[in-house]
């Protein structure tokens, strides 16, 4: 029944006209001015830079999560979700299909998306993924799939960490600091933003320059 009710609630949302979408967003920035609630900020934030989209009530309808540094979420397929600021990295199994909601000038499958979507419902921080330490200065980030998993590395200056091989290509990429990265008998210069392609088993090593530490995220491949 609950989910009934929130599929119904955003089918109503989803087709709403145009001109009672903008009607009523000016309403709503209007009468939330001045509110330091976090879901009225982000509401004036979006409608800034989204004037008259309908995705900018979703703010009333998804769940806002606030993710801390080092921290990591689990969201399974079908799954509503919009990255608002800051920086991440998202890993993603296969897919064949980006289906829009809002927030966007590009198209919007609206029948495609109510018949596709979840509706689970409750609040998000269940899925919030706690890191393993592996023992060779890295957290592993395993979600519950078989696909792929995220492994966070650090180098304290100076120091060099060795990432063992997995069976699976992998992608990785550097987030802060400066050094040096080898594969087999290459070394390369690395610095914030340089991104690689290791091939399966094969061995990395990361080496921080002094001064400050070497942080690099591993997306794994881990499906044949």
């Amino acid at each position: 029944a609950e989910r009934a009710a929130l599929r119904a609630l955003f089918a109503e949302l989803m087709c709403a006209e145009a001109a009672a979408v903008a009607e009523q967003m000016g309403r709503l920035l209007a009468r939330t001015q001045g509110s330091g609630a976090r879901e009225d900020r982000l509401a004036r934030l979006l409608g800034g830079e989204y004037p008259g989209d309908v995705g900018v009530f979703c703010v009333f309808v998804l769940n806002v999560l606030e993710l801390a540094p080092g921290e990591a979420f689990f969201m399974g397929p079908n799954d509503p979700h919009a990255y608002i600021g800051g920086d991440c990295v998202e890993c993603m199994a296969t897919s064949d299909n980006v289906v829009r909601a809002g927030l966007t000038p590009k198209l919007r499958d609206v029948p495609v998306l109510l018949a596709m979507l979840t509706y689970e419902h409750g609040a998000p921080d269940a899925k919030l993924l706690q890191p393993t330490p592996t023992g060779c200065g890295s957290l592993l980030y395993d979600p519950p799939i078989d696909e792929f998993s995220v492994l966070r590395t650090r180098a304290e200056p100076g120091c060099e960490v060795h990432v063992p091989p997995v069976d699976g290509p992998r992608v990785l990429i550097v987030a802060d600091g400066c050094g040096t990265m080898a594969v087999g008998d290459e070394s390369f210069d690395v610095v914030p933003g340089t991104v690689f392609f290791v091939y399966p088993n094969s061995p990395v090593a990361l080496c921080a320059a002094d001064g400050q530490p070497l942080v690099a995220y591993t997306a794994q491949c881990l499906a044949e």
